[in-house]
């Protein structure tokens, strides 16, 4: 397998800002140290990613940029035959999710959910090495808008990138995608009313039941933003 993913024309070679925000305390360094590799999917199980989790014929759902881990870590208790891969770049939140999981002290040894691996890297790389229509659901959750109109192509929703996410996507599987930014709700609307290969199944103005709350929405709610939730279907 190729070292690079091989990206749609038109996309850039990341989608994704900073990696790091705040410097890093011993205990998240630790984390990423000695818990991240204990969940970590590599490219080669990501080929057979059932096989990885031990979990063969469960439903597998990816959820791309999951900030501060509220949503994935609600959904694995929710679903604990679903097999759930959470993607995230930027290593404070990753350290997030991580100190949720994770006693401190016990990084090494504290028992893991056993549906959930993590993908450190950019979710274009994974959506490339799954099998095709290896994914039940995916989840898009209040992604950077990226609202410069000379940054669009940095968005995950982009005429580009579909291609891929069809691929990845069985037929018939749900991509599920919230939005507080105006700017982006309304590029989400253009691109996908133009999209082959997908079928608008809703869009509401209050989240959905089975749609756990972020701390995203939270500070988009009172600041007096609007989310809006959509759910397509690949056809």
């Amino acid at each position: 397998m190729s070292d690079r993913p091989r990206l749609a024309e038109g996309v850039p070679d990341r989608l994704y800002g900073r990696r790091r925000g705040h410097p890093l305390r011993p205990r998240q360094q630790r984390l990423l140290d000695v818990t991240l590799p204990r969940l970590r999917l590599t490219e080669t199980e990501a080929a057979a990613p059932l096989a990885a989790f031990g979990m063969p014929g469960a439903k597998l759902w990816l959820e791309v940029g999951f900030g501060g881990g509220e949503h994935a870590l609600e959904q694995i208790a929710a679903h604990s035959g679903v097999a759930y891969i959470a993607s995230e770049v930027f290593e404070n939140g990753l350290c997030s999710l991580l100190t949720r999981l994770v006693p401190e002290g016990e990084e090494e040894t504290a028992p893991l959910p056993p549906n959930l691996r993590l993908w450190p890297q950019d979710a274009r790389r994974l959506l490339n090495a799954l099998p095709d229509g290896a994914l039940d659901r995916l989840f898009l959750m209040f992604p950077d808008p990226w609202p410069k109109a000379r940054h669009a192509k940095r968005r995950f929703v982009h005429p580009a990138l579909l291609p891929l996410v069809q691929r990845a996507l069985r037929p018939g599987g749900e991509w599920r995608i919230a939005s507080d930014d105006p700017t982006y709700q309304g590029w989400v609307e253009e691109v996908m009313a133009e999209a082959r290969g997908f079928t608008r199944l809703s869009c509401a103005t209050t989240r959905p039941e089975g749609w756990p709350p972020t701390r995203y929405e939270a500070k988009a709610l009172r600041a007096g933003r609007h989310p809006l939730y959509w759910v397509f279907r690949r056809d």
